[in-house]
């Protein structure tokens, strides 16, 4: 079995042997895909918020940034799901257990399916309802209900991406959903530039563009995962939810689900609060965020290959792999993100010029920016040692870590250094002070963890 697995594995190029090999270069090459994916993914949503900043309004703009928030709580937490099955698969590559991989495999695409089918339902019915919860100004209301009607439609073929994405990844292929995402974000761009600038559709139109942007991205994924030749071959007639898959899935995906849900549930009572500070800041802070992004895509890039690398190493039981990629991956992350904090500061005001002229929401982004990019270090390095706890398979105690340090403890600033002086500098000062105590908690339990992993192979790494 081991041998037809190798056969298997050597005739896909996509793919990277992540138990063998050399570990540095495999992380880099492993990893520039999903940056790039990240920074792409980012350019194709700033050109959203471009077109309709420059092209209809700064209601339009702050419209669309009012809904992130929200959306994200909204759907984190089958996304969660996804980066379980990113680990099974990866594990079960590792061991090379390939009923394993595709029971998983199947499992995981359907769930995406249904779940997706599930968001579309909230999103559609409750979108209105739910801005209105977060007081969202009612010059943006109408068009942010129907920004998040319209996203959330398509929400299974979104789901079906990322699910399909995680399945090629712990099987060391980043580049085909790059390229597709790449042929994705192409065709939305053109759509924006017809449905706004043409069809005048503002919101509408650009969130009909990323719909039908992401169902072809989707559909190339599936198309892939259905053409291969290994256990991580989809076929219809096998497509099940497989419990005890189901459940392993959930055991890990579930609290980082809900991890990243309340994290976003955070998110949304600063939101709700910048919210009061007028329209106009929040285009400028939704602007700054859509720079910032930039760090957030390289650091999750890197904790995704964290918990892909850690994953099949643990299979493997390839232990001293283990505590190299770790720190290859966390030198990676620093590096990489200290180098675009730079280069913000750098650019900011025109950077911040693209989305809006307008000189009150520049200030209101060169705040944010000033606030929050210097530090913008420290959360990617958290990023990677909660990655490398995920790949392990632990999952409660980086949730326990992370609820406390991004939710509760940001809340508790809210409520006490906000309240007595209720100006913006104090409600941005919450993000640094929550990304240093999650980095720092999360480093000490990943230490402990270590200690129980010789640094030393079980096996042989050819």
């Amino acid at each position: 079995m081991s041998d037809k697995i190798l056969t298997e594995k050597k005739r896909d190029t996509y793919k990277i042997d992540m138990c063998r090999g050399p570990l540095f270069k495999q992380i880099v090459v492993f990893s520039i895909p999903l940056m790039l994916s990240g920074l792409l993914q980012l350019l194709f949503n700033a050109v959203d918020l471009m077109v309709v900043g420059r092209f209809a309004s700064h209601q339009a703009l702050a419209a669309v940034g009012a809904t992130n928030s929200l959306t994200y709580m909204i759907i984190n937490i089958f996304v969660g799901l996804s980066v379980g099955t990113n680990v099974l698969v990866a594990r079960y590559i590792g061991e090379q257990n390939r009923k394993g991989v595709s029971r998983t495999t199947h499992t995981a695409i359907l769930t995406s399916l249904i779940g997706g089918i599930i968001l579309a339902l909230i999103g559609i019915f409750c979108s209105k309802t739910m801005l209105r919860w977060l007081e969202t100004p009612e010059d943006i209301l109408d068009m942010s209900a129907l920004y998040m009607k319209i996203y959330f439609a398509g929400m299974p073929v979104i789901m079906l991406y990322n699910f399909g994405s995680a399945i090629l990844r712990a099987a060391g292929d980043t580049r085909r959903p790059f390229y597709f995402l790449v042929i994705g974000g192409i065709l939305n761009v053109f759509l924006n530039l017809i449905f706004v600038l043409c069809l005048g559709w503002d919101v509408g139109g650009v969130a009909t563009a990323t719909v039908i942007s992401q169902a072809l991205s989707a559909g190339l994924v599936l198309y892939v995962l259905m053409k291969l030749r290994d256990s991580c071959r989809v076929k219809w007639q096998g497509l099940h939810i497989e419990w005890r898959s189901l459940r392993e899935m959930m055991w890990i995906g579930i609290p980082t689900g809900f991890q990243s849900s309340c994290f976003s549930l955070a998110n949304l009572l600063i939101q709700y609060y910048i919210n009061s500070f007028g329209s106009k800041a929040v285009a400028g802070t939704t602007a700054a965020v859509s720079w910032e992004i930039i760090f957030f895509m390289v650091a999750a890039a890197i904790g995704q290959t964290t918990i892909s690398f850690i994953g099949q190493n643990s299979g493997g039981k390839q232990y001293l792999r283990i505590h190299k990629t770790i720190r290859y991956c966390s030198l990676l992350t620093v590096f990489t993100t200290i180098f675009l904090s730079v280069l913000l500061f750098l650019f900011a005001r025109p950077m911040l010029e693209l989305f809006n002229s307008d000189p009150e929401v520049i200030e209101w982004g060169i705040l944010r920016f000033k606030i929050c990019v210097p530090v913008l270090f420290i959360c990617a390095l958290q990023e990677t040692f909660i990655g490398a706890l995920r790949g392990f398979g632990y999952s409660i105690m980086p949730t326990v870590i992370m609820l406390f340090g991004i939710c509760v403890l940001r809340m508790i600033w809210i409520f006490t250094i906000f309240r007595a002086v209720p100006t913006m500098q104090n409600l941005l000062l919450t993000y640094p002070v929550s990304w240093m105590f999650t980095m720092l908690a999360s480093g000490i339990y990943l230490f402990f963890v270590l200690r129980k992993y010789p640094k030393e192979n079980t096996f042989p790494d050819f």
